[in-house]
């Protein structure tokens, strides 16, 4: 039986996971405080302060870290790589160590997971971290040379759905699906799968307008905004993510409250809904496209899949291209047990990550 334990940080809290085989034992989600967070100018500064939450934790829920048999880390932001399972090392912790210029908090996964490991002589894994990158070139090309499309999106989550509608619905491995997966969330991307990679995709700020994300607009008036004056460079990037989408056009990016007030008659908030839901449905048109419309299911998975009106309501769009599969919510910390298990079982062999690329 393999022990494995899961550890994906996020802004202000840490999720830990462990898992006996396929059987989840423990899922902790480490909630870290603003004012101790503040100590640390520096993300990396924060492992070793979060690696004792962490075991602290185990400790409290009476799991002995010495029957690990595995660490997984979510991924950071190693150069691009395919989707798969990556080995952490001395290399890759050096590498995430240095980076400084916007840090992601996901680095210091994979350097807690090799301290933790290296003490317990077991292995330490990442899988489908954020730098997933598999665009074909023809998805590359824009009309700036100096600007091509780059893969950036859900790609654990997003990979984790294609596989368990895969074998659960099309009772194939997943080499032998294509699917289109919306993830929707405070940033949505959509994410083309054919044959198990991802040759295209929408990612969180060139796709449709999300809580968060401004979306698709038109270039022209974007750069206009840029060189007004009015806004210095972090003001416009929060224009883009964060104080975007629906927050910026209805003052919240909660969809329950979106909800409630259209509930309530808010005729703006239901147009902002509609075009919310209509942009998602014209990415996932145009994805479908690149595969000649031959598309196997369409997949809706994020937080906000839960809703099933919004889930209806894109299914109408979108159905006669493909039967659509709703499979609500995140499975990251399953995802990365499910792929540390299967490089364990010898069923996934580990991939190589090009450090020239950096």
């Amino acid at each position: 039986m393999e022990k494995i334990l899961v550890i994906n940080p996020g802004s202000t809290s840490t999720k830990i996971a462990v898992f006996e085989d396929e059987k989840k034992i423990l899922n902790e989600t480490l909630r870290h405080p603003d004012a101790e967070l503040t100590r640390f100018t520096w993300v990396v500064d924060q492992a070793e302060y979060r690696k004792e939450f962490i075991l602290n934790c185990l400790k409290d829920q009476h799991i002995d870290s010495s029957t690990l048999t595995c660490v997984m880390a979510r991924g950071g932001q190693v150069p691009p790589v395919p989707t798969g399972a990556f080995a952490v090392d001395k290399t890759m912790v050096d590498f995430l160590s240095g980076l400084r210029e916007g840090s992601h908090i996901s680095n210091i996964a994979a350097i807690i997971a090799y301290d933790i490991a290296a003490r317990l002589h077991i292995p330490a894994y990442i899988y489908d971290p954020v730098s997933v990158d598999e665009l074909s070139p023809v998805a590359r090309i824009t009309g700036m040379p100096d600007v091509p499309k780059v893969s950036r999106g859900h790609a654990l989550n997003t990979h984790a759905v294609a596989r368990r509608c895969a074998k659960e619905v099309m009772r194939k491995p997943v080499e032998a699906c294509t699917f289109i997966v919306a993830h929707l969330g405070g940033g949505c991307s959509v994410w083309l799968i054919d044959k198990g990679v991802s040759p295209d995709l929408y990612s969180d700020d060139d796709g449709a307008i999300c809580p968060e994300r401004c979306g698709r607009i038109q270039a022209l008036e974007l750069v206009r905004m840029c060189y007004s004056g009015k806004y210095n460079f972090q003001e416009m990037m929060n224009k883009v993510r964060g104080n975007a989408g629906f927050r910026a056009l209805l003052g919240t990016s909660d969809m329950l409250e979106v909800q409630r007030r259209i509930d309530a008659g808010d005729e703006y908030a239901a147009l902002v809904w509609e075009a919310f839901i209509n942009g998602i449905a014209k990415n996932i048109g145009d994805l479908a496209t690149v595969v000649f419309g031959k598309v196997d299911r369409i997949i809706l998975t994020g937080g906000i899949a839960h809703s099933k009106k919004l889930t209806d309501r894109l299914t109408e769009y979108v159905d006669w291209i493909a039967p659509v599969i709703v499979i609500a919510g995140e499975y990251e910390m399953e995802a990365l047990a499910e792929g540390g298990l299967r490089v364990l079982r010898g069923e996934e062999q580990l991939k190589k990550i090009d450090w020239s690329k950096k």
